[in-house]
Formats: C-alpha cells, structure tokens, sequence
C-alpha cells in the first residue's frame, strides 16, 4: 500500500501515464527509450506499490482497470499540481514578499513625502508582492516600536542615543524662532536678548533635547509634544518658540506669524532614516531601504 510518495513512485506513475498515452507497452518503448520487459517490470513495481493492478495486458490488448482510471485521472492532477508548483517557486526566486511597516515623523514637508513617494514608486515597479503599512508618530514612539519590532524602518529627527537602532542621515530641516501677531514681540525687527529671555516659550521635551538650540527660553508655562501643539501656543500670541520652516509658512504669508531675530536664532534639525541594528532585515526591507536612500540622495 503507498502510504508515501518518493521519487521513484514518481517515475513509476510518469511511466504508467506514457504507456497509457502510448497504448501500451508495446508502443511505449520508443517513447521511453526502453524494453518492454522493463515496462513490463517497472509497472509491476507501480502496481505492487499500490497493492492493486492498474491494468490488463495481454491478447486481448492493452486497457486500465476501473482503478487504474482513477489513478491516472489522480496522477495527471498530482502532476499538474506540481508543474504549478515549479512555476510558482522559480517565480518567488526573484520576488520580493512579506510585510514592511514604515514609521514617519509627523508634520513632514511636502517635498520629503515626494520623495517617500518617490521611493514607494520604485519599490512598486519591482517583483514584489509586499504589504506596505505607514505609520505617523512622535520621533519617541518611532523608536519604541523600532525597538519592539514593531517597525521596520522609520523617518524622524531621533536624539540617536539608542545603541540598539541604525540612524542613517537622510535630510535636514530649518527650524526657526517664531511669535504671534498679538504677541508684543511682533514687529519688533531685532528683539534683543533681553526681551526674548523675558518671553515664555514653548517647551517641546523630545524634539529639541539633543540640539543645540541658539535660543532657550528661561520661563515655560507651554508644552507641546508636537508639532501643531507648538503651532497654537505661538499663534495665541502668549508665547514664542521654534517651528519648521515649511510648518511656519502658510501663516507668515496671512500676516500670522513673525520669525523673530536674524538667522542665528535658526538652527537645522538632522532627520534619519532608523532600523533595528540586531534584526536580520528581509529582502523587502533592503530593497525599500535602498530605494528610500536612493530617493533622498543619501549614502548607503
């Protein structure tokens, strides 16, 4: 009785379905390149493996008992199955599959999710199959999930004081002092530094803790974790503190926001590209990483 199929079964039923095809033994030696008493063995084997006859053979002719229809009808589909099977596995030889979860940092610039965008476009025009998930969060949140395999890749301004993370430089972003049209500051072309330590600024504890700020506020009523929290405190007028340029905007241009001072109150905040150093990355996550650097120009 077969209770497995080995290689040989294999052969043996790619024989039988020959001599089915062929009409018999007889006629099947110049298709096999081999005697007929060797058919005539190796269908014995088949036939033994099985623990009944497949056919009748003889003077009157060649024809399949009722088993032996069944069983060519299974071996033809077991043999389809497995040429399926061939195509599908030469076709993933190449292909990229799996899953990839991408972290952003919020409030990016247009011109950086072009260039997400971008890299997106040429991960899609590969042999790939992937599920991509983007992720918005705070840059500390990023990195808890980067840590927690969570996340594969993230783009945020990380303080880089995680030993278990990879932090490629991608791009860098201007950030400046600003104040709100009600704020008594505004209009005032170059506060001096006694005026600006007398302000109440806006305190952002993860953002700015590894930079060094050019301005640092001495009295702070106002915290904010993020970007659009910063935004409203500035824009009350009550308060001053450094937002993105690109975030600044569209509300210095409506006459509601003031940068305050020359450029030496600005500083740029270094964005990364971050993995988990210890994770051995898939061939997905290379990939979108080569492209994501490719995109931004930056070094592998």
């Amino acid at each position: 009785m077969l209770s497995q199929v080995r290689d040989l079964d294999l052969q043996l039923l790619r024989l039988f379905v020959c001599v089915v095809e062929c009409g018999g033994f007889s006629a099947a030696q110049g298709e096999l390149g081999i005697g007929q008493s060797t058919i005539s063995t190796q269908m014995a084997k088949l036939e033994t493996r099985l623990g009944y006859r497949l056919c009748e053979r003889g003077k009157a002719g060649f024809r399949l008992t009722p088993k032996g229809e069944q069983v060519l009808e299974a071996t033809r589909k077991l043999f389809s199955a497995i040429e399926l099977f061939k195509g599908e596995a030469q076709g993933m030889a190449d292909k990229l599959l799996g899953e990839l979860r991408i972290g952003l940092s919020e409030a990016l610039d247009a011109q950086v999710l072009e260039r997400v965008a971008v890299a997106i476009g040429r991960f899609r025009q590969r042999n790939q199959a992937v599920q991509i998930e983007l992720f918005s969060a705070m840059p500390a949140e990023l990195e808890r999930r980067l840590l927690q395999d969570q996340l594969h890749l993230a783009i945020g301004y990380f303080a880089g004081q995680q030993n278990a993370l990879d932090y490629r430089p991608l791009f860098s972003e201007q950030q400046r002092l600003f104040c709100g049209k009600d704020h008594p500051l505004f209009n005032v072309a170059c506060p001096t530094p006694a005026q600006l330590e007398a302000c109440d600024g806006v305190q952002h504890p993860y953002q700015f803790s590894h930079a060094a700020e050019p301005f640092l506020p001495n009295h702070s009523s106002a915290r904010a974790e993020q970007v659009d929290g910063c935004l409203g405190f500035i824009l009350s007028g009550a308060h001053i503190g450094y937002l993105p340029e690109h975030v600044a905007a569209p509300w210095q241009a409506r006459g509601q926001l003031q940068p305050l001072g020359s450029a030496q109150l600005s500083f740029s905040l270094q964005f990364h590209l971050a993995q988990h150093r210890g994770r051995l990355p898939s061939e997905a996550q290379l990939a979108l990483l080569d492209d994501l650097l490719a995109a931004f120009n930056a070094t592998a």
